[in-house]
């Protein structure tokens, strides 16, 4: 049973919590917050024993295996660093780091250390996910795509107010590319590798980060169009088009169905799909996995796959953002 501390009190962290209690391999054990009744109140909803504390170098000094970090983006590199420093595995939720320097700090440091770091991606992690790329043909059959990923945040209705939540805010690290966008790109670079170009078309709002755009991936022979966002809301589903018909996805960053349509026969063959009734619960399974067997070859080939596409990510993320001149206080405190 991994022993598991949580940074970040709010719902994300309330459902990845419940995935890993039901997974069975998890014991929630300690939780940190600012102020100890807001701490109090997250673990109060969970059977056992459980610290609070509100002192992050205190809490890192506690007994635990692994800490699952879900506080404001800009802080992720931070706490992942003291976490590995303090001997914890690390499960960071997307998105991870707020560039590519942080990111190769964090590997590295856990390498290092001989721990194990995660990125929350949970569409990754999905068997969906995975019978969508063991159903996709070589590359060469491969015609395109257009994913799509956009939902209104509540959160928006401040900023139009004059305000600047953190979802929202450069000095936070936050913007639609970070929060949404990031489903739509682990699933083009989980199923089809890292792209040749990148281009990103972006509308930005009045903190100055990104709310809304249009992402093109280049590949050798095909493109993916990518459609994102938090300041509209988009009811469209996804799509790969193949040489002999077209797979349609009810959405990216989950979906329940997914259906091929055989162009030659007409046919419509539909993938046999069950989703999970807590969307985290196959990372967390998959993370405990690779804890709990950390010499395993085949596990460790796994991992190393995650952690690679994982930079990745983060690396065509921050090409983009690059492009559409969005910088946070994380990227000018990296080039000092």
């Amino acid at each position: 049973m991994l022993a598991l501390g949580v940074i970040g009190t709010n719902w994300i962290s309330h459902q990845f919590v419940e995935a890993a209690l039901a997974s069975g391999k998890y014991q929630l054990k300690g939780v940190y917050s600012r102020k100890l009744a807001t701490a109090e109140e997250f673990g109060g909803k969970y059977e056992g024993e459980c610290f609070y504390e509100t002192d992050l170098e205190k809490f890192f000094a506690r007994e635990f295996d692994v800490v699952y970090i879900a506080s404001p983006n800009s802080l992720h590199f931070a706490q992942a660093k003291a976490a590995l420093l303090a001997g914890k595995h690390v499960i960071v939720e997307k998105p991870a780091f707020s560039n590519p320097q942080e990111m190769a700090a964090i590997i590295e440091l856990a390498n290092q250390q001989g721990l194990f770091y995660f990125e929350a991606a949970r569409n990754l992690h999905e068997k969906a996910f995975r019978k969508v790329g063991d159903f996709l043909p070589v590359q060469e059959a491969i015609l395109g795509a257009n994913f799509t990923y956009m939902k209104y945040s509540s959160r928006y209705d401040q900023v139009l107010a004059g305000g600047e939540p953190n979802i929202f805010s450069p000095h936070f690290s936050g913007g639609s590319l970070q929060d949404l966008g990031i489903y739509t790109l682990y699933a083009a670079l989980g199923w089809f590798g890292m792209p040749e170009e990148v281009h990103y078309f972006a509308r930005k709002i009045a903190t100055g980060v990104d709310g809304i755009g249009t992402i093109i991936l280049r590949y050798d022979l095909f493109d993916v169009t990518i459609q994102q966002g938090k300041i509209a809301d988009s009811f469209l589903p996804s799509e790969i088009y193949l040489e002999n018909g077209t797979l349609l996805l009810s959405g990216i960053n989950s979906f329940e169905e997914a259906t091929f349509y055989d162009r030659d026969s007409g046919e419509k063959r539909p993938l046999d799909i069950m989703q999970a009734a807590n969307p985290m619960i196959e990372e967390a399974l998959d993370f405990a996995k690779i804890m709990n067997h950390p010499k395993d070859p085949e596990l460790g080939l796994r991992y190393e796959e995650w952690v690679e596409l994982s930079r990745n990510v983060n690396e065509v993320i921050y090409q983009l953002r690059k492009q559409a001149h969005v910088v946070f206080d994380a990227d000018t405190t990296n080039e000092e």
